[in-house]
């Protein structure tokens, strides 16, 4: 999921202009982690950026094959003294995308699912109408957003009533599918939520398991991501040590919109997790811990995208030092996230809990990439 700049509630306006001053928070002094107390001065100097501009709290955790540390700056929580730790827990929105790419691919990988067979072929009649063939859109397609399916998450958040009930797939799906294709399948690139959100069914429909338990059972539990969590419909709440986060809708004050239906963004958005957590589960990725050989290498093969290359759930970030790095954003309102590792061990994590005062999201990308130089 992505803010986006809009005139539509939630999906990106105004955003933090509206309460700019109570936004301001004072930059707080690097915090160790592990025991490493190392002068990360660069990193500090972008966080504390971010708190400059508007955004309540930011924070970059990092760490190779020896040391880890952290550097955060402004609050966690609006009128409270605490930076945003490690260990809080946030809403990384599409970091999600990488977890049920993952199980996709260990599904195909079980000979359940194929990678280049049509969606129709297990979920027949959902991708139909309005242009769409479900018979011509490939489980690939959806994975690297080539499918030309458009988004639905402008038209749900759009509705003032979005947060208060819980939403099935197939009503998201809808939502989308009432938009014209963007393109021909495989004839161009767009990011896609609703395809993401197909893809969960996709999961649900061959396993007989939601795609919540899927991840859990495949990837949370067997690679110790403990303060990871998929959330269930109606589970609005973050359980546990967690960082708040922070939007103005149009015309209104800034509002703590921490508490979140989860089935909103789904498939697509919905995990909560930390620093930690992510970065081991890049890390484990490719050190080949999750998939097998040759479907970590389908997952790593890119098509040209809006940002870096875009391979099955994952993309490939050029580093400014050199070489590339593996991973995903997570922008919804409220949290702005970045999650990347490289081959050689080295991963870093972003987050910040708002926006900045003209709207725009903080460049925790480019935390994450000045991290990991």
């Amino acid at each position: 999921m992505r803010a986006r700049k809009s005139r539509r509630l939630v999906a990106g306006s105004v955003a933090l202009a509206l309460g700019a001053g109570c936004l301001t928070a004072a930059p707080v002094a690097a915090q160790p982690d592990g025991g490493h107390t190392g002068d990360h001065a660069d990193v500090q100097a972008v966080v504390d950026g971010f708190t400059a501009r508007g955004v309540p709290g930011a924070m970059v955790f990092a760490q190779d094959r020896h040391r880890r540390w952290t550097v955060s700056s402004g609050t966690g929580k609006l009128g409270v003294d605490r930076p945003i730790r490690p260990w809080d827990r946030v809403r990384v929105a599409s970091n999600t995308k990488m977890f049920v790419a993952a199980v996709v691919l260990q599904l195909v990988g079980e000979g359940t699912v194929g990678l280049d067979a049509p969606i129709e072929q297990y979920l027949p009649g959902l991708v139909r109408g309005n242009g769409y063939d479900g018979a011509r859109i490939t489980v690939r397609q959806l994975l690297q957003h080539t499918s030309g399916m458009a988004d639905y998450i402008n038209d749900v958040l759009a509705d003032p009533d979005a947060n208060n009930h819980p939403w099935r797939p197939e009503e998201l799906v809808e939502l989308g599918l009432s938009h014209p294709p963007l393109f021909d399948p495989g004839t161009g690139w767009a990011y896609s939520n609703t395809g993401y959100i197909v893809l969960g069914m996709l999961v649900e429909a061959v396993t007989g398991t939601d795609i919540g338990a899927n991840i859990t059972d495949r990837l949370i539990r067997p690679l110790g991501l403990w303060q990871t969590t998929y959330p269930q419909a109606g589970d609005k709440r973050i359980q546990g040590p967690h960082a708040h986060g922070y939007y103005a809708f149009p015309g209104q004050p800034v509002a703590d919109v921490t508490e979140l239906e989860p089935s909103l963004p789904g498939a697509a958005a919905a995990l909560i997790s930390t620093g930690p957590d992510l970065t081991r589960f890049v890390r484990a990725l490719l050190a080949g811990k999750v998939l097998r050989p040759d479907l970590l290498a389908q997952m790593r093969t890119t098509v040209p995208a809006e940002g870096p290359d875009y391979g099955l759930g994952i993309r490939e970030i050029p580093l400014p030092c050199g070489g590339v790095a593996w991973g995903h954003a997570g922008n919804m309102p409220g949290f702005d996230s970045f999650t990347a590792a490289t081959h050689d061990g080295r991963s870093a994590f972003a987050v910040a809990n708002g926006h900045l005062t003209n709207g725009d999201t903080a460049d925790v990308r480019g935390a994450v990439e000045l991290a990991l130089c």
